[in-house]
């Protein structure tokens, strides 16, 4: 059998869905913070700043 899905439920998906499309973070304007955990890459064998976002959790690194 199939399951029922209220439809408040799946339009409150939607709009949250919709609304994290239209955030900071999904238009591209993170808030970065340095991490200070891991500062040298072994594969490359160089020093790396890896940056997280403070909102969403995103990451990026710079290779030095």
């Amino acid at each position: 059998m199939s399951e029922v899905v209220s439809l408040q439920k799946h339009r409150r998906e939607q709009l949250k869905k919709k609304g994290k499309q239209s955030t900071l973070c999904g238009s591209g304007f993170h808030s970065w913070e340095l991490v200070k955990e891991r500062q040298f890459d072994v594969k490359q064998g160089k020093l790396v700043t890896e940056y997280r976002c403070k909102r969403c959790g995103a990451t990026r690194t710079d290779a030095h």
